[in-house]
């Protein structure tokens, strides 16, 4: 089965930024049986999700939503959920996530679409990183996504050493950065 795990999200947003973090800590961690697993740091690809939507079998999207709920609350959203939800869309990259499943559905082949969603605390601050709530909450939103994995029958299994959630957000800042003169 040709399977895209995608991390949707901003990582400049601070809490953002989790499903980025979590498909690359996937990726870091994991180790997959077979050779048909794409992991894609989705940021916010939009109208280039339609390539996976409908190319591969299965498309795994790891993003925060927007959800009146506590922070850290996860929901797996089936695409046939999501489809004609004008409502549900909040925030850009959900839109164009939504916009993108709604234009497939309308064409002869259709990914297996499920978005595994985490409510945020933070999704303004502009900050890398995760807050103290989500960092907490973080873990679960990975085994969520394995989870779904399960489901579809993808064998995978954890690599010996760990890449942590500090290692992979540390590599999303720019420590090097310098700040250039005056505004």
């Amino acid at each position: 089965m040709k399977t895209a795990i995608v991390g949707a999200g901003t990582v400049i947003y601070q809490d953002e930024g989790v499903g980025v973090y979590a498909s690359k800590y996937i990726e870091k961690n994991y180790t997959f049986e077979n050779n048909d697993v794409t992991m894609v740091d989705g940021g916010v690809l939009g109208f280039q999700l339609m390539v996976y939507y409908q190319e591969y079998d299965k498309v795994i999207i790891l993003d925060t939503i927007t959800m009146d709920d506590e922070v850290g609350s996860i929901y797996n959203l089936p695409s046939e959920e999501l489809l004609g939800l004008g409502s549900y869309k909040q925030t850009a990259h959900e839109v164009e996530i939504i916009e993108m499943l709604e234009i497939c559905s309308l064409l002869e082949t259709m990914a297996d679409v499920n978005i595994i969603g985490i409510v945020p605390e933070d999704i303004e601050t502009v900050v890398v990183g995760l807050t103290a709530k989500m960092r907490d909450k973080f873990f679960h939103l990975v085994d969520a996504g394995l989870s779904e994995l399960d489901k579809a029958g993808i064998k995978y299994k954890k690599n010996e050493i760990e890449v942590t959630l500090d290692s992979i957000i540390d590599n999303y800042s720019y420590p090097k950065a310098d700040r250039m003169g005056e505004h």
